[in-house]
């Protein structure tokens, strides 16, 4: 809040698309930085800058002349001049004539501690990350605990979900017996003239799969004249398997047990949705 203010200290109405340039500016911000991305998509430093102008509005520091517009106040003048190393929303609501529609506390004692740094959309962001982080947990240790034919036919499922079924998401679980090291047959067309080749392990959770492992699933696609696949585990891959993956020409994608979570909850693959939530803001057309 307060690089807003001092952005906005020379008394010109700024739009919203300049603030973001000259705070970014004024607060150093490198390019990796203005890259950052949040859940949604939307950049994180714009997301916190109008997170910023928000609070300001409130506690009646900026105030808005026009559609998109901001110019600093007395008010703000005065906030910075008090606050020039940093000004928290705990402050703003020490302001007479702030209310953000919270309840107010009986006493001073009462006043709620809460995370000043993060805006309204991160707490969500970082509260869905902690649940999914506890379901990724929960799927590997499910997964693990299933018999081979069951995670076998789940990790199909998943690539098929994952839109590399085609069409008509054609795609078979190879048997267990004398399989020649391939778990799952993808075909990415009608005629199935591409096909993606998978191998499953259902390690636990600690364990590495090593060299050798990649090595002899390369061989079994070059039987199958293969040149793409993709190894899939609960566990995780060595540094030596990740590495001569990488050197080998045949195309070898390796999915390791957190990845494997974290693809199964986005693509909906044994995981419901519980509930959704709706976030709503300000319609400005409704207003002009």
């Amino acid at each position: 809040m307060v690089p807003v203010l001092k952005v906005l200290s020379d008394g010109r109405v700024l739009g919203r698309r300049e603030l973001y340039e000259l705070v970014a500016h004024e607060t150093r911000l490198n390019q990796e930085q203005r890259s950052e991305v949040l859940g949604s998509g939307e950049l994180r430093f714009e997301n916190r800058i109008s997170w910023a102008i928000t609070y300001l509005v409130k506690a009646n520091a900026v105030v808005r002349p026009s559609r998109g517009h901001h110019v600093i106040t007395d008010s703000g003048r005065l906030l910075l001049e008090n606050h020039p190393n940093g000004l928290t929303i705990a402050d703003l609501r020490l302001l007479e004539g702030y209310d953000d529609g919270r309840k107010k506390p009986l006493h001073d004692a009462a006043v709620e501690q809460t995370p000043e740094e993060l805006d309204p959309y991160e707490l969500v962001e970082q509260g869905i990350a902690r649940i999914n982080s506890e379901v990724a947990n929960n799927l590997l240790d499910r997964l693990h605990k299933q018999d081979p034919a069951f995670f076998e036919q789940a990790v199909v499922d998943l690539v098929v979900a994952m839109g590399y079924g085609g069409a008509d998401a054609r795609a078979t679980r190879t048997q267990l017996s004398n399989d020649g090291g391939i778990d799952g047959i993808i075909d990415q067309d009608v005629l199935g003239l591409s096909r993606v080749y998978i191998q499953a392990k259902r390690y636990a959770l600690d364990s590495s799969v090593q060299r050798p492992d990649i090595q002899s699933f390369v061989g079994a696609l070059q039987g199958q004249q293969a040149n793409q696949g993709v190894f899939i585990t609960t566990g995780r891959f060595s540094s030596g398997a990740r590495e001569y993956a990488k050197s080998v020409p045949t195309r070898v994608v390796l999915i390791d047990g957190p990845r494997l979570a974290e693809l199964m909850i986005r693509y909906r693959v044994g995981v419901q949705v519980k509930r959704t939530l709706q976030i709503v803001d300000i319609d400005e057309d409704f207003f002009e």
